[in-house]
């Protein structure tokens, strides 16, 4: 039996120690702007030192709880003891040797694994699926752009507006979330064009508009979309949605490419999002929470798809052992409950968000499944209120609780799935306590 238990010494709650930065983070983040990329979006001045379970201390002795998860990357907590020795494990055994040119077990594994839990029809013989092992989410969606125009033989590629798939440049062409992520890179890779996300009137529009005037079914190699749309807002689509994608593809072979980024490894409550619908892929793209905070994504498509030869797509670092050895054992965990808790806590947040919206005018209704969930700040009028999202995230950070917006108004919570119930009020009651304040 593998224990989920994750915390060993950091206190439970937040707990601050002096003003916030404490001396030691002011000189670690005067180093940083001397030396750094300002392309870099940071928001309120946490360092971090360390971290467990759903807590992270900084370099002055603050301790906070964490809603962030690294951007919904620690699917299984801040170094949970047992990804730390599985990476322990193997780095002292074998740190690289890249899987494009050899073998070794850990990656084999992880294929494996993925293979017979991915969301794909059982075909008569051999796996479900056949995986490429890239570095991150970017370099996985640029993967599967290619090989849907590999396989397809078609170029165009619809996607949707608010999505975020990278920045690398086929996936910063896919992305349709912030202007300031594409302006000035261009010229982008061609054809793709941008739908709007989530509504059956956007498929109408798609159909009824799109197809017969200017974007001919017949040269669309594939339609990319998030199961649910994450830094779009944490939108969930319409029911029935992604049925009427699988069902358009299916009619003029289309390649359905979803993109489990940020919606899978079990944060919502299924280890795939699309599970939630019933829908079947023909590509998913993956990173984040796959290897628990080592960098890591894979592409899995079914095999009669993933057909191109030796040296079409390769990569060095992509598979790593050491990140496979801790994708391994983030599995494992998700099975032995993970995924469950983030069914039950998403629940037992979202009725406790419904609250906070019921007591506040400025708060939404919650969205989302599991533990990818959002509320909505909004003004005296009702509408959506960017600077306002923007001043409870900075005030949260002063009161000890770490939050991420979304979207264009939007609070995401993404925390770890260790996350627990007592865990869930303590942020209810420090956001109650922010919300009262106004």
């Amino acid at each position: 039996m593998i224990s989920l238990a994750t915390d060993r010494s950091l206190p439970r709650v937040p707990r601050l120690v002096g003003s916030l930065p404490g001396p030691r983070a002011q000189a670690l983040i005067a180093r940083d702007q001397a030396v750094t990329s300002p392309s870099y979006t940071r928001g309120y001045p946490l360092v971090v030192k360390r971290g467990e379970g759903c807590m992270l201390e900084d370099v002055d002795g603050n301790v906070f709880l964490d809603m962030t998860a690294g951007i919904a990357v620690t699917a299984t907590g801040h170094a949970h003891p047992v990804v730390v020795k599985a990476i322990q494990d193997q780095a002292a055994a074998l740190l690289h040797m890249s899987g494009t040119d050899f073998y070794y077990e850990p990656m084999v594994e992880l294929a494996e694994s993925l293979a017979t839990h991915a969301p794909f029809p059982l075909p008569a013989s051999g796996p479900r699926a056949k995986v490429f092992f890239s570095n991150s989410g970017a370099e996985s969606n640029e993967g599967a752009l290619k090989l849907a125009r590999y396989y397809t033989k078609r170029q165009n590629i619809v996607a949707f507006l608010g999505a975020f798939h990278g920045r690398t440049f086929g996936a910063m062409s896919l992305t349709g979330s912030k202007a300031v992520q594409r302006q000035g890179f261009g010229p982008l890779v061609p054809g793709i064009t941008h739908i709007p996300y989530g509504t059956h009137d956007s498929l109408d529009y798609l159909e009824q508009s799109l197809f017969p005037a200017t974007f001919p079914p017949e040269e669309i190699a594939a339609i990319v979309v998030e199961p649910i749309q994450g830094e779009g807002g944490y939108i969930v689509p319409e029911d029935g949605f992604h049925a009427r994608i699988r069902e358009i593809c299916d009619r003029y072979g289309i390649l359905m490419v979803v993109d489990e980024v940020q919606a899978g490894m079990g944060r919502t409550g299924k280890l795939f999002a699309i599970e939630h619908w019933g829908v079947q892929p023909d590509i998913i793209t993956m990173a984040k929470g796959i290897a628990s905070g080592l960098p890591l994504g894979a592409i899995l498509a079914r095999p009669e798809i993933m057909t191109w030869p030796p040296g079409s797509h390769a990569t060095t670092f992509g598979g790593n052992p050491v990140a496979c050895a801790a994708a391994n054992a983030t599995m494992k965990l998700l099975e032995a409950g993970l995924i469950e808790n983030a069914a039950q806590m998403g629940e037992i947040l979202q009725a406790e968000l419904s609250t906070l919206a019921h007591r506040f005018s400025c708060v939404s209704q919650p969205r989302g499944k599991g533990l990818m969930v959002a509320i909505d700040l909004l003004n005296g009028e009702g509408q959506l209120d960017r600077d306002l999202r923007d001043a409870i995230v900075d005030r949260a950070f002063y009161k000890g609780l770490l939050l991420l917006g979304c979207g264009k108004a939007a609070i995401r919570f993404c925390p770890p799935l260790v996350l627990d119930a007592a865990q869930i009020r303590i942020a209810i009651d420090i956001l109650g306590e922010l919300f009262g304040a106004l």
